[in-house]
């Protein structure tokens, strides 16, 4: 498998979205998150997906042409409109719309509706870091987990992604989905023909499987049990019934080319320290757990490894099966 530059593999990925139907702009930024996916280890939400998103273009189930917009706010909340085009360029608009309002009223809740898949979402946070700032990031997707003690799909596997700033080191970054594991990853297995482990997933009929396909045709196991589906209930409302975006069994499967528009949301949370401690002693505070952690010898920091892999893809490019490259050069070309 040959390496490529994030460079080329950004202006595949562009050229191939926008023969699917996306704006510039709208491919550009879609782009931009799926190579700094792929660049992470983050297969399931990288390069995996243009097809998808190129079919979903194609079907109608995206809106190529949509120009995400502000719709509503107050000083510390306010609501962007993605407008059935993919998630990126609404959820931008959020992210830096919740970064201003932040500095001014110490604190902001954005929310995005009528949506798209948003990929990961630690991925939204970068920003807020840079800008040290403490961001939380939200999303719900469509139907892939029972409500507890239920057998139909009612949430999505809904993650949920932390960033937490350090004065001179890279930013404490927790991304997770809140079942076992994401669904991209029954995705991934299910192409290479490969097994899952069991309880990650459950059939049609309500089984354990490790069949990623009967998997995916069925339901998720949350992360935790009934904590996990609780999670999962809490990220719904957040991201629905603040914004009046769709529900997750409102929306049809992404991993299907045809069906409705999905209309889901998210939402993200920015803090300002300087509002409340301050930033000093915000740092101080930051840098006196991350020590107490690293003095016990099998702890790592989350996003450790992730950023190995990133300074790594840089250095020496990434690596791309050749069938997924032949894939991205045919909707490209």
């Amino acid at each position: 498998m040959p390496n490529h530059t994030p460079e080329h593999l950004t202006d595949l990925v562009t050229r191939a979205l926008c023969r699917a139907g996306a704006s510039r702009a709208m491919a550009e930024a879609t782009a931009r998150a799926l190579v700094y996916a792929e660049t992470q280890g983050l297969s399931s939400h990288g390069l995996s997906r243009v097809a998808q998103y190129a079919a979903h273009l194609r079907n109608g189930r995206a809106d190529g042409a949509a120009v995400a917009r502000l719709v509503r706010g107050k000083a510390a909340a306010c609501l962007i409109d993605a407008a059935s085009g993919l998630a990126y360029p609404a959820c931008e608009l959020a992210v830096h719309e919740a970064i201003d309002r932040a500095r001014e009223s110490g604190a902001c809740f954005a929310a995005v509706t009528d949506s798209h898949h948003f990929g990961a979402a630690g991925y939204h946070l970068e920003a807020v870091a840079e800008a040290k700032m403490v961001g939380l990031a939200f999303a719900n997707s469509p139907a892939a987990m029972p409500a507890w003690g239920g057998k139909r799909a009612l949430f999505g596997t809904n993650p949920i992604a932390a960033a937490f700033p350090r004065k001179t080191a890279p930013a404490l970054m927790i991304d997770l989905s809140l079942s076992e594991v994401a669904r991209g990853k029954l995705m991934i297995a299910a192409k290479k023909g490969e097994a899952i482990p069991l309880g990650w997933a459950l059939d049609a009929e309500g089984r354990p499987t490790t069949d990623p396909k009967a998997g995916l045709a069925g339901t998720m196991m949350p992360a935790g049990g009934v904590k996990g589906a609780m999670l999962a209930l809490m990220v719904e409302l957040l991201c629905c019934a603040l914004s009046g975006a769709a529900f997750g069994f409102e929306a049809d499967s992404f991993f299907v080319d045809e069906g409705n528009r999905p209309r889901i949301g998210q939402a993200f949370l920015v803090i300002d320290p300087d509002a409340l401690a301050g930033s000093e002693i915000f740092f101080e505070r930051m840098e006196t757990l991350i020590a107490a952690m690293l003095a016990d010898p099998g702890v790592r920091l989350p996003g450790v490894r992730r950023l190995a892999l990133a300074e790594a893809s840089r250095r020496q490019g990434i690596e791309i099966p050749a069938a997924l490259l032949a894939d991205l050069e045919r909707l490209a070309s």
